[in-house]
């Protein structure tokens, strides 16, 4: 089931705190990703900061985005 990411919120440590079209609230770890191709560059400085939503994920500047099937599979529930 694809659901589109509708709010980003960055979070220290490379959190992000995300809402879902279905009104799901949920975090994703983003700590794991960033050794790998095209995360990496989102590593250093305050690129990660940058984070938006662009085509129902989350999106960064410079071409990088990351899957939504991802964020939501990899990611746990907020409970709020």
């Amino acid at each position: 089931m694809l659901l589109d990411v509708t709010n980003v919120t960055v979070k220290s440590d490379f959190i992000l705190f995300l809402e879902f079209e279905n009104g799901e609230r949920r975090s994703f770890n983003m700590a794991a990703y960033l050794d790998e191709e095209p995360w990496v560059r989102l590593k250093s400085g305050s690129a990660f900061q940058g984070a938006y939503v662009e085509n129902g994920t989350v999106a960064w500047p410079g071409n990088i985005d990351i899957d939504p099937e991802t964020l939501y599979e990899y990611s746990t529930p907020l409970s709020i």
